[in-house]
């Protein structure tokens, strides 16, 4: 356990933010298609509208894909954004969850250029919310697949698996709190004598990691967060008995908790809808039956934390690696379009009920009000409350900024 914690040691000294605030990032891996999702095209021909229709949303003249009935119900509380700048990402989480244009897969051995995610970053200058519960949590089938990590910032914060802490959080058969809290106070006096013998700077790292750990076991916010079973079977059936509702709603208890960014993808490049002979199928046959879990994670995910008071103080984002390409190919198909991708805004206390920016006629090119990965991350840092001249540290002691390619916060959202 001690060692698990090292992966996302807090940081108040680096400047914690006074206001409890978190991020929950939906990531749907593969690449989902905006045309067929967040950003139709009735009037287009059906090569590039692709099969499914079109329906209202409560705001009036924004449109969504007909499978995303509840999402339309709530638009009032997202915001749409069309044209965000995904030239630089790849077949991989890097670019975009690091929003970083100099993050990227190399194939080299040096994928991502040492360039931290967002999630890492936070860990490292914001920390948690409350003792006992790791500040950046990820909730995914594969980490190495789906989740990028802290990069060269260091391994003390990297993300902690949520599908391995689950199942170390239980107290040996026979051990007590109190007994607990015994061994406590006998490892106490031996590390005050550790430290009067050499002062060694490891040995303080490990005891604070220590520490952590008899917090994670003693307050025991971390083992009641992981627990699913305290939730009605009504709220379980709200958030979906699926993959992306079953980890949906444990980010939810997460945060509830303490948690500062929790990632969550639902399975490995689901959304890679090249056509219907590969696994994940066509955008017909492959994109129909995701649609409906997409639309009640959403939907149940911010109305619960409205229902909780929470929705104002967490920023949802929900997105994949880049687009897909404007005509459907021979597969019944899209491919994989990085000039351009559609994604979603909700709570964060931000403005809502909108559309930034758009895509041309096909929905192949930005055609008004380019977001960049920078913005993006400029926005959600802006929301942790860390400063945008931020920088860390590299393995040479440079001053890396965690903002790139000057990014600036998205004003449409904020104001």
């Amino acid at each position: 356990m001690p060692s698990l914690l090292q992966t996302q040691a807090l940081a108040a000294a680096a400047g914690q933010a006074k206001r409890k605030t978190n991020v929950i990032l939906f990531w749907l891996s593969g690449g989902p298609s905006h045309i067929d999702m967040w950003d139709p095209k009735p009037d287009a021909p059906s090569e590039i509208r692709g099969p499914f229709g079109h329906i209202a949303t409560k705001v009036p003249g924004i449109h969504v894909c007909e499978h995303l009935p509840l999402t339309a119900k709530i638009m009032d509380k997202l915001t749409l954004i069309r044209s965000v700048d995904c030239s630089a990402s790849n077949h991989t989480p890097i670019t975009m969850q690091a929003c970083n244009p100099l993050a990227k897969r190399t194939n080299d051995g040096r994928d991502g250029g040492g360039w931290p995610s967002m999630g890492s970053i936070a860990a490292k200058f914001r920390g948690a919310n409350a003792p006992g519960i790791p500040g950046y949590v990820a909730l995914a089938d594969s980490l190495p697949a789906d989740i990028w990590g802290a990069g060269h910032m260091g391994g003390d914060f990297e993300p902690v698996s949520g599908k391995d802490l689950s199942g170390r959080l239980k107290l040996s058969e026979g051990l007590t709190i109190e007994r607990l809290g015994n061994r406590r106070d006998l490892l106490t006096q031996m590390d005050d004598w550790k430290r009067s013998v050499d002062g060694n700077a490891q040995i303080a790292a490990a005891d604070r990691y220590t520490q952590q750990a008899y917090e994670v076991l003693m307050t025991g916010n971390a083992q009641r967060a992981f627990n699913l079973e305290a939730e009605t079977p009504a709220m379980r059936d709200r958030y979906g008995r699926d993959s992306l509702g079953e980890k949906a709603l444990l980010a939810r208890r997460l945060v509830e908790a303490g948690s500062t960014f929790v990632t969550v993808s639902g399975a490995w490049g689901y959304f890679d809808h090249h056509g219907d002979e590969v696994k994940w199928g066509g955008i017909k046959k492959g994109l129909t039956p995701l649609l409906p879990s997409v639309d009640r994670t959403l939907h149940a995910i911010v109305t619960d934390l409205e229902d909780r008071g929470l929705l104002d103080s967490t920023l949802i984002l929900m997105l994949g690696e880049f687009g897909r390409s404007p005509t459907i190919n021979k597969n019944a198909g899209r491919d994989h379009w990085p000039r351009v991708m559609s994604m979603v805004v909700a709570g964060g206390g931000m403005k809502h009920g909108q559309v930034i920016g758009s895509t041309d006629r096909q929905g192949g090119d930005i055609d008004s009000r380019r977001v960049a990965p920078g913005d993006l991350a400029a926005t959600v840092f802006h929301h942790l409350g860390i400063e945008q001249n931020t920088n860390w540290i590299d393995p040479q002691g440079r001053p890396r900024p965690i903002v790139a390619d000057e990014g600036k916060v998205i004003t449409e959202l904020v104001g």
